[in-house]
């Protein structure tokens, strides 16, 4: 179950790269990036359960989380050339949706 695992570790380094982009963003008062990182946690948290219990909705997940994550990748590329944490998080978040879309796909 190679595409399991690949998710799940999709979906954690997508929680844990959002929480810290959270945190950055509070200093640097950017709301819009919060937002945004907020609901990719969320979702990605949702999706390891998803996955862990074998959801038969799993692919309706895959399907919001992906376009989440996509949104989430552009708002960090805004900031990415000046915050490390904001392009840490837009890769793991283009990662992630990538990794949805095929999921979806299969």
């Amino acid at each position: 179950m190679k595409n399991l695992k690949d998710i799940t570790q999709a979906f954690e380094a997508c929680i844990v790269n959002c929480e810290i982009c959270i945190t950055d963003s509070i200093i640097q008062q950017n709301n819009e990036c919060i937002a945004i990182c907020r609901d990719c946690v969320d979702l990605c948290s949702l999706g390891l359960h998803f996955v862990a219990r074998g959801s038969k909705y799993k692919t309706d997940l895959y399907a919001i989380c992906a376009k989440v994550c996509s949104a989430c990748a552009d708002e960090c590329a805004k900031h990415a050339a000046h915050h490390h944490c904001c392009k840490e998080c837009m890769n793991t978040c283009k990662h992630c949706a990538f990794l949805c879309n095929e999921l979806i796909a299969a």
